[in-house]
């Protein structure tokens, strides 16, 4: 995932890392447009892919919980790194972000009458950001203990860690032994820092260390496990396999899904009030199905969770 506890780390250093890692193309989503009640028009005629969130309405005792600073212009900044999908990435038109997470975030906007706006970002460079140049960041962020130090987040979606290798793994890897495999990650995810805390233990053993090569976006990533750079890739289990569904037969998953953990809307430290409003907009979300009706059209109902906490652990 884009971040894990830290116990995931003790898993994979015995070798429990996950199967396939893949990050989707980019215009890999067109199909996903054609689910009933999912899609939003363009006005060119186009459907773009997502849940079509126009028909949420604005809850007045919610926009209420809304910092006045925050409510002032009606729209909440968001911002999120659009290359991994189907959590968040660039719709077929090359422009419109699209994603579970463009929609939920649409979504909670909506809620507290207010209209999002995804403002694209590397991923790292997110968190810092939020409270100056974003007000949330929406992309994939695992709620982890070292965050939490930094930020508030509100829980919304669990995911697990999957692994990916070319269709028929050719080169052989081992799931549970990835000692000399070059292994392709996003920067900045928990993956990274697994598969760094994985080749240590390889040379403490005695073996040939993970070549852990690092790639600013997940496509890139995908893109050369694809041609052959990586012969392998470690990523969130719902990119992961939505990846390998795009990719027509040339990559498979490889062992299995490790330890899930929440992703969370992150939300500056010194902005209680709109945490505390965020989580009241997730909650009411999962209460009504919105929230599971905008995972399952990207095919990911299963990962929808019932409360949303903000903080949970810390």
């Amino acid at each position: 995932m884009r971040a894990r506890p830290a116990k995931s780390l003790s898993v994979l250093a015995v070798g429990a890392l996950g199967a396939a890692l893949l990050a989707g193309c980019t215009t890999a989503s067109q199909d996903l447009g054609s689910a009933s009640g999912a899609a939003a028009d363009d006005g060119a005629g186009t459907a773009t892919p997502g849940y079509d969130i126009s028909g949420i309405e604005a809850d007045a005792d919610l926009a209420a919980l809304v910092p006045e600073e925050v409510a002032a212009d009606g729209v909440l900044t968001v911002g999120a790194e659009l290359s991994y999908a189907p959590a968040e990435f660039v719709a077929p038109d090359g422009v419109t972000p699209v994603g579970f997470d463009v929609d939920i975030a649409g979504a909670v906007a909506a809620t507290l009458g207010l209209e999002a706006e995804v403002e694209p970002s590397t991923f790292d460079a997110i968190i810092p950001a939020v409270g100056t140049k974003y007000e949330v960041g929406v992309s994939g962020f695992t709620i982890d203990a070292e965050r939490l130090q930094v930020a508030h987040m509100v829980s919304y979606f669990d995911a697990g860690s999957q692994l990916a290798v070319a269709a028929g793994n050719p080169d052989g890897i081992d799931a549970t032994d990835l000692c000399g495999v070059v292994v392709g990650v996003q920067t900045g995810t928990v993956q990274q820092s697994e598969l760094e805390t994985v080749s240590a233990d390889c040379e403490a053993a005695g073996s040939e260390a993970v070549e852990v090569l690092p790639y600013d976006s997940q496509a890139d990533v995908t893109t050369n496990l694809v041609g052959g750079k990586v012969q392998a890739m470690y990523a969130d289990s719902p990119v992961t396999a939505y990846a390998v569904d795009q990719a027509d037969g040339t990559l498979e998953t490889l062992g299995d899904i490790t330890d899930a953990a929440p992703y969370g809307v992150v939300v500056a430290q010194g902005d209680t009030e709109l945490a505390e409003s965020v989580q009241a907009a997730l909650q009411q979300l999962m209460d009504d199905g919105t929230l599971t009706a905008i995972l399952d059209v990207w095919g990911n109902a299963d990962g929808a969770l019932a409360t949303a906490e903000l903080d949970p652990g810390a």
